[in-house]
């Protein structure tokens, strides 16, 4: 019984880990998208000759 107890702690420590992580690279790739978006704005905005 307490292998048991101590295999459901260690797999429910290692979920929870990985679903913060999860939430944590959501966030940055929204932001990367956001950032690479306003790159190609730019870079289009440059190619057309209008500037920044």
């Amino acid at each position: 019984m307490e292998e048991f107890l101590v295999g459901v702690l260690d797999g429910t420590f290692s979920i929870a880990v990985a679903g913060y992580l999860l939430i944590r690279m959501e966030r940055r790739l929204d932001e990367l998208t956001s950032a690479i978006v306003s790159l190609q704005t730019a870079i289009t905005g440059m190619s057309r000759g209008d500037g920044l």
